[in-house]
């Protein structure tokens, strides 16, 4: 009898989890759902999709579901049902009709690593009011007036310190360079002046963050998850002994106009949404910025055309200076440094630092004979777009002629480097600002070298693992072998 039983109940099992993961791969729709697999119970296609892959190409994952299914399939990615949409043209429909078919969502794993009020996935209101909160700092009338002496201080004064060295590190170089020019202007920060070691819980947070959504001990999740925990401790008592203190302050930071919208009656500005912000954007001033600009000198480096093209806009620029005794650039000529705006455009449409923008569907939609049903995310697919053969030609070689003649202060439908729709990025011609600065020192002031590196891994992030190591020397400084740019 007991055997009886023992059976039955086996059967049983068996069958419900048979119906568990027929139901998981064949989800309910009132419709057709796009093709597709949606892989592994929970698990989904999470490890296929953040397999390495080397060079500048599109994901292999993302690359296999185009060849199979078509622009627009289905998935399953970290737990959440998913449509990735690689087409231009449905882009589009999703960013133009934000906040009425589609709103801004992020993984639940996202929202752990970047805090549940980041401004990443803050809406409607919320998200209006923190952007304009970001625009008081970097804002065009901000930088014209007060970030780009700042900025080029910074620039100079590093390009000074590495030149001559044996060899530089430059992603990290870079990357220690804008950390402690953004925490500087956002919290006034100093790692030097400072025993709370802000960069390395950075660097931890970093560690882990593309990465499957494990926490469990020894994963890079649970590190980067503690490193967030040790930031945000930071920037917390940062904030309680800025607000502890008497208002004596000669320069105001960020963090000063934050503390002000929390003392104002009846406002939105909490504590906890105040230090997600500001863990978000110390993390935005360094990172894709760094990157970027390191693929920027890697490139114009490796295409000498390109090199000479800059070098030839940035020398005019000096030689058409009315004031001989002008000591750095103006909002004018960084607004008619044109060819160098083609080549931050050509390198962030190859460098696709943004694999993924997430929106939630509000109600069912219909695409191409397809139902998407509510509830479920919908991943646009930048890369994909911007390595289209019939978007771009030669998609996959950097041409920064090809930007010639068109709009280069924002997103399109074909271009998406800094994000879509309404929700472009807060601080991306700042970016753009402090890459155009460091060109124009570099490329007038010193010459380069590569010494080793410069290979490229995603996961979908950029990486180096080998790290882009360069020699600078003074533009007038022969080097004693050859190979200098």
């Amino acid at each position: 009898m007991m055997l009886v039983l023992m059976s039955v109940a086996v059967s049983l099992v068996s069958c419900i989890i048979t119906h568990w993961i027929y139901k998981w791969r064949n989800p309910k729709c009132n419709g057709n759902l796009p093709p597709g697999s949606m892989g592994f119970p929970l698990l989904g296609e999470t490890i296929q999709f953040f397999a390495p892959y080397r060079a500048n190409n599109i994901s292999p994952f993302i690359t296999k579901k185009m060849e199979r299914y078509g622009s627009i399939f289905k998935t399953s990615l970290v737990g959440h049902s998913l449509i990735i949409s690689t087409e231009a043209e449905f882009n589009h429909f999703i960013f133009q009709n934000e906040g009425k078919l589609f709103q801004c969502c992020y993984p639940k794993s996202f929202n752990e690593i970047a805090g549940r009020d980041n401004l990443v996935s803050a809406e409607g209101f919320m998200h209006k009011y923190l952007r304009n909160l970001v625009m008081n700092l970097v804002g065009n009338e901000t930088m014209r007036t007060k970030l780009i002496p700042k900025v080029e201080k910074t620039i100079c004064k590093n390009l000074q310190r590495w030149c001559g060295q044996a060899s530089v590190e430059l992603k990290e170089a870079v990357a220690k360079m804008e950390f402690g020019f953004g925490a500087k202007i956002l919290l006034s920060y100093s790692e030097s002046k400072s025993s709370k070691n802000l960069r390395q819980a950075y660097a931890d947070f970093q560690h882990g963050l593309i990465s499957f959504p494990l926490n469990l001990p020894g994963t890079a999740y649970r590190k980067c998850l503690q490193g967030r925990k040790k930031a945000v401790g930071i920037i917390k008592s940062i904030l309680e002994e800025r607000r502890a203190a008497p208002e004596t302050r000669k320069e105001r930071d960020f963090l000063d106009l934050v503390i002000e919208e929390m003392k104002k009656k009846g406002s939105l500005m909490t504590e906890e949404i105040a230090v997600d912000l500001l863990f978000i954007l110390v993390f935005a001033a360094f990172e894709t910025t760094s990157t970027a600009l390191t693929l920027a000198v890697k490139n114009v480096g490796e295409h000498p055309k390109v090199l000479e093209e800059l070098a030839k806009e940035h020398e005019a620029i000096l030689r058409n200076r009315k004031n001989t005794d002008q000591s750095g650039i103006t909002w004018q000529e960084y607004k008619s440094m044109t060819f160098t705006h083609m080549v931050i455009n050509e390198t962030v449409r190859l460098a696709n630092i943004v694999p993924g923008i997430f929106r939630k569907v509000l109600k069912d939609v219909e695409i191409k004979g397809y139902t998407i049903p509510a509830g479920w995310i919908v991943m646009v697919c930048p890369p994909a777009v911007h390595m289209d053969p019939k978007e771009y030609d030669d998609p996959f070689v950097f041409n920064p002629w090809r930007w010639q003649g068109q709009e280069l202060n924002s997103g399109s439908q074909t271009f998406m480097g800094f994000g879509g729709g309404s929700r472009l990025c807060a601080g991306a011609e700042f970016s753009k600002l402090q890459m155009t600065i460091f060109l124009h020192y570099l490329v007038t002031k010193y010459r380069w070298r590569v010494i080793k590196g410069g290979d490229i891994t995603r996961i979908p992030a950029v990486m180096f693992p080998n790290g882009f190591h360069i020699q600078i020397l003074e533009k007038n400084t022969i080097p004693k072998d050859a190979g200098a740019t």
